[in-house]
């Protein structure tokens, strides 16, 4: 979600409850947002815990990770589809390696991804 549009939402459930019900309005609107963040914190603990415990740059299958990966996918969406920490190849590149020796590698900017690669384990070379 834009972050832009959970402080609209944030902010109009502040002053819609406010304006409806008073004070008792902002303090149920904030139980809400308070509520929602927690959500968030504990999904994004739940993804790191796995990420962690998993062997670093390691994920099952290369080319299916590169099947499902798009422009514009966040880190903490990465990291749910691999199951693992990549290898940190350069200023924010990662690379995840599967049992057979396909790697795919992804270049990140600003916690977004932009561009990756797989790599296949027989010739060397980026597939298209």
């Amino acid at each position: 979600m834009n972050p832009w549009l959970g402080v609209g939402l944030a902010l109009a459930a502040l002053l819609g409850g406010g304006a409806l019900l008073g004070w008792q309005g902002v303090v149920f609107a904030m139980t809400g947002i308070v509520f929602w963040l927690l959500l968030q914190m504990s999904r994004l603990m739940r993804i790191m815990k796995l990420a962690g415990s998993a062997p670093m740059g390691s994920l099952d299958n290369a080319v299916m990770l590169n099947a499902k990966l798009h422009a514009g996918m966040r880190l903490v969406d990465l990291l749910q589809l691999t199951r693992s920490l990549g290898i940190k190849q350069g200023k924010d590149a990662y690379r995840w390696q599967d049992g057979a020796g396909d790697a795919v590698e992804v270049q990140l900017a600003k916690g977004r991804l932009v561009s990756w690669q797989l790599r296949r384990a027989q010739d060397g070379e980026p597939a298209p």
